[in-house]
């Protein structure tokens, strides 16, 4: 892989803020809460108002009324999103963004075929709330299905995914990296939080070595996650982009899980908030390509290369 430096611009530092500060404003833990009591419906005001802030047509060409900015800026959109967990086909409905009417302006929600083997899967999410398939005709018919996260509703469906949904492959799976490394850098911050809350023994357990070692070894999965997403944005290299979604999804679920460890029985108690970026970390790992895809398109490039 190519060595890339990728150091922020002003205009790319005030961006992530700006979304920062919208989402904290409009999806904040009361409507993050919110959203898990209502079982996981969409909100479509919210939406809405993503497609006003631009979060959509974010790499749109102005003259196509889009902000007409490029992947690097769109993965700093992206963490943000997955830092604050928030739900919806994101991916989908950006990509849509100028192909399918009302994606862009988000007044239209799109899922994708993007659960599965090569190509997509029998598995759809928020399907039961789309307007549109990416790259489909029309919406599929499909059964609810219980899912691990329940902020992302999923459906199985009988048709096969349209072959035009493996066009979007490589910008969908880099854009849910960006969705992985968000959470992973956010349970960074709460193990840290707790373990300088909670006490054991007269003083904060974050003092504790044991608690200090998994917390450090957190912020580098999650820093080193974040290096690889960020360059892969740059290159847009399909090997590159497949190596910073395999970074990606191993940081988000491996910190989730030490972060529940920091945090011990309250972790796993329905009122934190651990649980839910264990939960999203599992299917965005399944989601555009897995593990598996992952590390037989880096083998193939690696034996290419040695040739």
């Amino acid at each position: 892989m190519r060595a890339v430096d990728f150091r922020l611009t002003d205009d790319q530092r005030d961006l992530r803020t700006g979304v920062r500060d919208l989402l904290a404003g409009r999806y904040g833990r009361e409507a993050l809460r919110a959203s898990v009591d209502a079982g996981g419906t969409l909100d479509r005001r919210l939406w809405r108002e993503l497609g006003e802030a631009g979060f959509f047509a974010l790499r749109l060409p102005q003259e196509r009324g889009g902000v007409g900015l490029g992947l690097p800026e769109a993965v700093l959109v992206f963490e943000e999103a997955g830092r604050a967990l928030l739900p919806g086909p994101l991916v989908a409905t950006h990509l849509a963004a100028g192909a399918v009417p009302g994606a862009a302006e988000g007044t239209a929600v799109v899922t994708a075929f993007d659960l599965g083997g090569p190509g997509g899967g029998t598995l759809v999410a928020h399907l039961g709330e789309a307007d549109a398939v990416l790259g489909a005709p029309s919406l599929p018919t499909g059964e609810p299905v219980p899912s691990a996260d329940p902020l992302t509703p999923l459906h199985r469906v009988a048709s096969r995914p349209p072959a035009a949904s493996g066009a979007y492959r490589d910008e969908g799976a880099l854009l849910t990296a960006a969705l992985q490394v968000g959470g992973a850098l956010r349970t960074v911050e709460l193990a840290v939080r707790y373990g300088r809350e909670r006490e054991q023994f007269g003083q904060p357990i974050g003092a504790f070595q044991a608690v200090k070692h998994l917390c450090a070894q957190m912020l580098v999965r999650a820093e080193v996650a974040r290096t690889a997403v960020y360059a892969a944005a740059v290159t847009a290299d399909p090997a590159e982009v497949a190596g910073a979604k395999l970074l990606a999804d191993g940081a988000a679920v491996r910190n989730a899980r030490d972060c529940l460890q920091v945090h011990g029985g309250m972790g796993f108690t329905w009122e934190a908030d651990v649980h839910l970026h264990l939960k999203r970390a599992w299917v965005r790992a399944e989601q555009w390509r897995t593990a598996g895809e992952a590390e037989e398109l880096l083998a193939a490039e690696l034996a290419s290369a040695a040739m």
